[in-house]
């Protein structure tokens, strides 16, 4: 019997019988796909293993032309001149602090905003809404000066609670939930009120259960942000021991001389932690955003 999957028969011609005819075989093109993937994810790794090499490097290896690529004697030392150098440890601190408090706090917030959005009917529901989104459509640098003067108003520079404010919500978080929401059956709420339950109960006990893949991807979404916020940390906080570890390294090139092996070990010790959160919860992230309906 011929193989049905690589020929098929060609129409007669002539009075001539049928010919079979090869199908174009696909393997070609997924060769092709999988060395440009290969490719892209050597650029992709390359200023990671750039960064570890570095920070494994002498300064003389760094700064010499034509650059050395493998450093020969791995430094180690660099790592411990980290903690020398660095407040690390209080600036890692001050990343946590920061990370958990715009975390819980868009966790909180965004959920009950995008449950009020998506599930409850009240006056003005749509203006409030366009303009919760029309946040994301001005860059972040607009408000950096009025949130300057609340902070400063509040006393709250160079604090925790300074750097934090302005990230415990999120117009995008609250997007991310309202669309979630948006899609849990309405059979499911109406249950729940037919057994007496009050609107927050709904939420809590019905919808909130249910949101667990979005917020997990909410979680992680706002913890990368978070740990790498750069400019605002740098806006208010002047002292190193109040910086988080963005904004510590960024400022300890202009300190004296820069050391690059120690600010690239610096660095990929304030990376580790983050990556690992990264890969553990980054199903989680594919399936939040999948069930959000987001693309």
């Amino acid at each position: 019997m011929p193989d049905a999957t690589l020929t098929t028969t060609a129409p007669a011609v002539a009075g001539r019988p049928a010919a079979p005819r090869r199908r174009t075989s696909r393997h070609g093109s997924n060769a092709w796909a999988h060395v440009l993937l290969a490719l892209g994810g050597v650029v992709m790794v390359f200023p990671f293993v750039w960064q570890l090499l570095t920070s494994l490097s002498t300064n003389a290896q760094v700064m010499s032309v034509p650059p050395v690529f493998w450093p020969g004697e791995l430094q180690w030392g660099n790592y411990a001149e980290v903690f020398s150098k660095l407040p690390f440890l209080q600036e890692f601190w001050v990343s946590v602090s920061i990370t958990v408090a715009r975390t819980v706090g868009q966790l909180v917030l965004c959920s009950m905003a995008g449950y009020a959005f998506a599930r409850m009917r009240f006056p003005l529901r749509g203006v409030l809404l366009a303009l919760v989104l029309s946040i994301l459509m001005v860059p972040s640098q607009v408000y950096l000066i009025p949130q300057y003067q609340i902070i400063n108003g509040l006393g709250w520079l160079n604090t925790v609670a300074g750097i934090a404010a302005p990230g415990i919500f999120s117009a995008f978080g609250t997007f991310l939930m309202m669309q979630f929401f948006r899609g849990v059956p309405d059979s499911l709420e109406e249950a729940a009120r037919l057994d007496g339950a009050n609107p927050f109960q709904v939420f809590w006990r019905v919808m909130l259960p249910l949101a667990g893949p979005s917020l997990g991807a909410l979680t992680i979404i706002t913890v990368l942000w978070s740990w790498n916020d750069l400019l605002w940390p740098l806006v208010v906080s002047t002292r190193a021991e109040s910086m988080p570890l963005a904004a510590g390294i960024a400022t300890f090139a202009g300190r004296t001389t820069t050391d690059y092996t120690v600010m690239m070990a610096a660095s990929a010790l304030a990376m580790a932690p983050i990556l690992l959160l990264f890969v553990v919860m980054q199903r989680r992230v594919i399936d939040g955003l999948a069930h959000s309906g987001l693309k």
